[in-house]
């Protein structure tokens, strides 16, 4: 018998190289995808609705914590969480953003879910470094120059800030130049760097301009410090000056590498 002509073995040959046929999933095989298709679309429903549409995940307590000048009550009520509803639904960022807008005296809060039912809420309150007097008032001042709150009556140990420049000469110049808000902060950045006794005994922080800033003691005692900067220096100069001299009633560490005091 003749064999293949080359024709047909060339015919062969392409079929030969040709892609495989595609092979056809078994029914056990398929039958299993869809029981696992079936049961992950089950499964998400059901955690939908235990997050969303189940009474096991709901808000039913907001607590606070960190309050010192405000109450809890308050925070609460600004706060408006939404009791009853489902936790995964509450908006912390919103919350915090209300809270610290309507309470200054809110320096940062944290909002947390504490599952399965409750919401807390952190607060860090500012804390007043300088006082200024305002009809009959206090207004409240923290560490960064913020002022957050007024109040009727001086918290204690809190100086009172007072900008007593003139209407003419360098006070004026200074504040054109660099504002009151400006002084505020080196007023405040003074306080920040008083040494911790001097601190305490602190009754008035007076600017006069940027760079003639004094302090008030209880006893009548008073400091010239200056402008607000190289502050860690004039506060060892100043230690330094009343161990050496403490009868005397004025010191003066505006040159804090040439301290000087006055009066006994």
């Amino acid at each position: 018998m003749a064999g293949p002509t080359t024709a047909e073995r060339g015919e062969r040959q392409q079929e030969s190289s040709g892609p495989p046929p595609a092979r056809r999933l078994s029914r056990p095989r398929l039958r299993t995808i869809v029981i696992l298709a079936v049961g992950l679309m089950l499964l998400g429903a059901g955690s939908a609705w235990v997050l969303y549409g189940s009474s096991w995940l709901r808000v039913q307590q907001v607590s606070v914590t960190g309050t010192r000048v405000l109450t809890p009550a308050d925070v609460r009520e600004v706060a408006s969480v939404p009791v009853g509803n489902p936790m995964i639904s509450i908006d912390t960022d919103a919350i915090e953003a209300r809270l610290r807008r309507k309470l200054p005296r809110i320096d940062t809060v944290d909002v947390v879910r504490s599952w399965p039912h409750g919401i807390g809420l952190k607060v860090v309150e500012r804390t007043p470094v300088l006082l200024v007097r305002k009809a009959g008032n206090f207004v409240e001042v923290d560490d960064e120059g913020v002022r957050f709150a007024t109040v009727s009556r001086a918290p204690k140990g809190v100086p009172t800030l007072e900008l007593t420049a003139s209407r003419s000469g360098s006070g004026s110049a200074s504040f054109r130049r660099f504002g009151t808000d400006r002084l505020v902060r080196e007023a405040v950045q003074v306080a920040g760097d008083l040494p911790a006794a001097v601190a305490r005994d602190t009754r008035t922080v007076q600017v006069r301009s940027y760079d003639d800033i004094s302090l008030e003691l209880g006893d009548g005692r008073t400091v010239a410090w200056g402008s607000g900067e190289s502050g860690r220096v004039k506060a060892r100069a100043l230690t330094a000056l009343m161990k050496a001299a403490p009868g005397a009633r004025h010191f003066d560490v505006s040159v804090p590498t040439a301290p000087a005091s006055s009066g006994s």
